[in-house]
């Protein structure tokens, strides 16, 4: 910490154990100030207001907003932004590598003014594990965790390289290497700390305050579990929040969560998640914090909660948590955490009143929602979102009418007809196969979401091994597969001999990573994969993940459904989801005699006499120790050395990027927009997936010309998450999504646009390019609710390099509002019922906003100016959403990264 402030007397000690004392802020010392009744505050938003009031220097964090979250009222209107500066942060290895990226090309830019690079280094520690990368190639085979990480470090090696330059060139990052873990698992398990130690008032008397993140993957949420405040966030986002800028976000709405009762023998973690998304999507929870409590809460363990807050990106929350108490403590030890470290935890929430799990009526909620947990059924989830539960016995009949459903209405518009078609294959391993609508194809245990659970990990090890008493069989042509969260997982079913019957049923280890659930599930059996191109059949994938959207999993598989782990395995045994479990048999045994579901699902018994071989302090101590000499093949990466990167004109996968191009120590300033052209017009609702480059690279789009003419064979392209790290193939990829559609060109799907004034359709990239040969600047107007989806950090950067200097919209995503201020790129609101289509506005139009300068105010009403082709001009009046005095100075600097850049250089405003 820079200067400790004792604003509001909050400066205080505690015991912290054997006759020790620590400091902190005092929450309850802003109640004794008057500050208002802060002890009825959700406990998730007393844990931001530590942060807000910790932090206050009267410049990143003013005053007045610890006076605005202490008066945080349950049901006023939410207006105000709080900026959280947050502890840590954590990245996945796809959204890390455009960080570091860019953390590099800082450096860069420092050592061409002649000043020491180190001036560049993160400000609060950053992890970055590397799980995004493995793909399910191998399967069903002992040697399939090898082959399949060796096939990983040949695809992402020069990756690699780049990251292992960023772990000895900066001092606060850290890379947990590949087959480790799931980037989530390996924070709940490992990185979390739960109370984190600094610089104090004096040398002997450290200050302790509260574990807080933010991560570059939505699924962060899942360390709320722990009773840790943490959600995901866009690229841009994580980085200003690494160099010590706060994250902003609007005062939450906090739904409270009151759980009662406990899940009834049969029904899983697993299903209480899918009951809770279906609960709180209806709910309406979008944009809010929801905090879970009652005697329901109290009774859950750790495990239980970090599956149900894993999902909070599919029930639309900011976050999912779950309050500190003695659970937490019990699962810090048995992961392996010190006593000391558990001491101390717990003496600190006691000290700031954070302790215990709140009933019924002690916290003031914004509203309030209740389960039963006595209520959960087993349930899967899908055909195509997760939010859509269907209890087990309904399955066969709810497929029965997705089958027959419009497409428009989520279901696949096919005849009665379809129902049970199918033709038999012979695969590329001479067995022969079913293929047909209806017929499970990937049976995959996957995903951060139940992975990181030994209940129903430990549940499908139990089912599996009655399966193979009775002898039965996971069909030919299922594409089996196991990824663990951690290798913690992996060492708990091999002590309960459990993993040898999941072998036996083709469940090996394929990998320690995301895999099948962030489509990563490798390619299905060619035999296969023609019948289903032939064929257009409407087959299956059943997966233990938290995403099941139509094509995420493989372009192929039309159904998707999430379920338990042990579930999985009960699926991949009966080959089709068209099928009653309560009812029908599962297969027949070695005497032909029906084997039922009910036959093979473990007892409560059953599971408390192996889930004591799970959670084991040394098993994780011994795990979570020594990374590089339990990985070779990371130890093999050659590490590039020095503080400053040594970029390659050659490489395909990193380049420097043009951010600091004739970088100077005085900002450029705000100028008016003057002869603008626009790049494209849009409609309504054009998302980050829209707008970002995502998926595969086509061979005949920009990007994909460019890497033929780098020299990389079409089949090395990889994907765009892959090459996120090069600004080339990213900017080429922007707005090139086959189904946006340009208004200009009538709606055409395609990244295409008419140059102007020549009107000659080109890529939307080319046409860029030309506009910057000419010096025109560029604009994008678009319709209400521009950039939803997805924060990704490439949808705004991407627009930036383009050369677009303004996007003007009916109404904007909040984070990507943000992420555009962030990259120095100006958001523009039309007056409510004004938009293209009013205004006749076709692209042939130039724009220009005359008052914008250099005393630009948040919110401040502009003026559009349009000058039509046959010489007419119109004039609109347009709010600048830039929205708060920061974003004014990051806007002014030409985005964040310039603004921290000259505030390290001149050494004004240096966050410590």
């Amino acid at each position: 910490m820079s200067t400790l402030h004792t604003l509001f007397d909050s400066l205080q000690t505690f015991e912290v154990g054997d006759g020790r004392r620590g400091a902190f802020y005092s929450l309850p010392r802003l109640e004794q100030a008057g500050l208002g009744p802060i002890s009825r505050l959700p406990v998730s938003i007393r844990l931001v207001l530590e942060s807000v009031l910790r932090n206050c220097d009267g410049r990143r964090v003013p005053e007045s907003a610890v006076r605005s979250l202490a008066a945080w009222q349950p049901r006023a209107p939410r207006t105000e932004e709080i900026p959280f500066v947050v502890a840590r942060i954590v990245l996945q290895d796809f959204t890390g590598v455009p960080l570091l990226v860019d953390l590099a090309a800082m450096r860069s830019a420092v050592s061409r003014m002649g000043r020491d690079p180190r001036l560049i280094e993160p400000l609060v520690p950053v992890d970055l594990v590397v799980d995004h990368s493995v793909q399910v190639d191998a399967y069903g085979s002992t040697d399939a965790l090898r082959r399949n990480l060796e096939l990983e470090f040949a695809r992402n090696r020069e990756r690699y390289e780049f990251l292992k330059w960023g772990t000895q060139a900066f001092r606060t990052f850290r890379v947990i290497p590949p087959g480790i873990g799931i980037i989530h698992q390996v924070n709940l398990e490992y990185l979390a700390r739960g109370v984190l130690q600094g610089s104090g008032p004096a040398p002997d008397l450290p200050l302790y305050y509260p574990d807080t993140l933010v991560g570059t993957d939505s699924h962060t949420t899942m360390i709320n579990g722990l009773g840790i405040v943490g959600w995901g966030v866009g690229g841009i986002e994580a980085e200003a929040g690494m160099l010590g800028q706060p994250v902003y976000f609007l005062t939450p709405d906090v739904v409270g969560v009151h759980l009662t009762g406990s899940l009834p023998e049969g029904s899983t973690a697993t299903d209480l998640a899918l009951t809770i998304t279906q609960l709180l999507r209806r709910t309406k929870v979008v944009g809010k914090f929801v905090e879970f409590f009652g005697p329901g809460a109290a009774a859950l363990p750790v495990v239980d909660r970090a599956t149900i807050a894993n999902m909070a990106p599919e029930y639309g929350a900011t976050m999912g948590f779950f309050p500190v108490d003695e659970k937490c403590v019990e699962y810090l030890r048995a992961t392996g955490r010190s006593e000391e470290h558990c001491r101390l935890y717990e003496a600190y929430y006691r000290a700031q009143g954070l302790w215990g799990m709140p009933q019924l009526g002690q916290v003031d909620y914004s509203e309030v929602v209740e389960l039963d947990l006595g209520t959960v059924t087993p349930s899967v989830a899908g055909p195509k979102r997760p939010q859509d539960r269907i209890e087990l016995p309904d399955l066969e009949r709810a497929f029965f009418q997705a089958l027959q459903k419009p497409v428009t209405d989520g279901g696949f518009g096919k005849s009665r007809r379809e129902y049970g078609r199918s033709v038999t294959v012979r695969t590329s391993k001479g067995r022969r196969a079913q293929v047909g609508t209806g017929k499970v194809l990937i049976a995959a245990i996957t995903s951060c979401t139940n992975t990181s659970n030994p209940s129903v990990m430990l549940g499908a090890g139990l089912l599996a091994r009655k399966a193979v008493e009775r002898g039965l069989k996971v069909p030919a042509g299922v594409k089996t597969s196991l990824a663990p969260g951690s290798r913690v997982v992996s060492e708990y079913l091999k002590r309960t001999g459990l993993q040898k019957y999941l072998n036996r049923l083709g469940f090996q280890v394929v990998g320690y990573g995301c895999t099948t659930c962030i489509g990563n599930s490798g390619p299905l059996d060619p035999a296969i994969e023609q019948a289903l191109h032939e064929h257009d059949f409407v087959a299956a994938a059943v997966l233990s993940g938290n995403r099941n959207f139509e094509a995420r999993i493989h372009p192929a598989i039309k159904a998707n459904f999430l379920m338990s782990p042990p579930l999985v395995v009960a699926f991949a045994l009966a080959g089709r989801v068209d099928i009653d479990m309560s009812c029908e048999p599962i297969g027949y045994d070695r005497e032909g005699i029906p084997v039922f579901l009910s036959d093979l699902w473990p007892t409560a018994e059953e599971l408390r006499q192996v889930l004591g071989e799970a959670l084991r302090p040394e098993l994780f101590r011994k795990l979570y120790r020594d990374f590089d000499r339990q990985n070779p093949k990371w130890n093999e990466i050659p590490a590039p050395t020095g503080l400053v990167f040594q970029w390659s004109p050659k490489s395909t996968y990193i380049q420097e990027p043009p951010f600091f191009e004739n970088f100077t120590l005085e900002p450029p300033g705000i100028q008016p927009l003057t002869g603008a052209r626009v790049l494209g017009i849009f409609g309504d609702s054009v998302t980050t997936d829209h707008i970002s480059p995502a998926g595969a690279i086509k061979k005949d789009s920009p990007a994909g010309r460019y890497l033929l003419e780098q020299g990389v064979d079409f089949a090395d392209f990889n994907s765009y998450g892959s090459r996120r790290g090069n600004d080339r193939v990213m900017t080429r990829g922007t707005f090139a999504n086959v189904r946006i559609k340009n208004l200009m060109l009538g709606g055409e799907e395609g990244g295409f646009t008419l140059l102007q004034p020549d009107g000659v359709k080109m890529t939307i990239y080319d046409a860029a390019m030309e506009y910057q040969r000419r010096g025109v600047p560029l604009v994008v107007i678009a319709g209400h609710e521009y950039g939803t989806g997805s924060s990704r950090d490439w949808a705004a950067k991407g627009t930036r390099l383009l050369g677009v200097r303004a996007v003007i919209a009916r109404s904007f995503e909040r984070i990507h509002r943000s992420n555009l201020v962030g990259m120095g790129v100006l958001p523009l609101q039309f007056p409510e019922g004004v938009g293209a289509q009013s205004l006749g506005l076709n692209g042939t139009e130039l724009y220009d906003v005359p008052d914008l300068g250099p005393q630009l105010q948040p919110r401040q009403m502009l003026t559009l100016r349009i000058r039509r082709a046959d010489g007419r001009e119109d004039t609109v009046p347009v709010q600048c959403r830039i929205d708060t005095p920061i974003e004014i100075d990051y806007y002014r600097h030409g985005g964040i990264l310039p603004y921290v850049l000259r505030q390290l250089l001149t050494g004004s405003a240096v966050p410590a």
